[in-house]
């Protein structure tokens, strides 16, 4: 199971789009930046890609419903409280959002 041509140009757009999320993010210096708003969109279109081939005939969206669950996860874990004061709430949202 390879790429195909128009797999490639999806994960140039989540690369692009990752990216220019994660360089804003980076200009007004929150966490979660460049690197890994580029890591977590193309992550989600591989999955994306990748369960619509597995899937065939069947219903394709149930790869891509866990796809969401995983990044609930993450977003939860970057959500910090540091004494009384919580941090990392944006960051999280960020993530979920994408």
């Amino acid at each position: 199971m390879f790429l195909q041509p128009d797999d490639i140009i999806k994960l140039l757009y989540a690369i692009l789009l990752g990216g220019l999320i994660g360089a804003e993010r980076e200009m007004r210096d929150k966490s979660a930046g460049f690197r890994t708003m580029i890591l977590i969109c193309v992550g989600a279109s591989l999955f994306t890609i990748l369960s619509s081939r597995l899937a065939g005939d069947n219903d394709p969206t149930r790869v891509a419903a866990n796809i969401v669950t995983g990044i609930g996860f993450l977003g939860a874990g970057a959500i910090l409280r540091d004494g009384n004061r919580i941090t990392g709430l944006t960051t999280a949202s960020t993530i979920i959002t994408n």
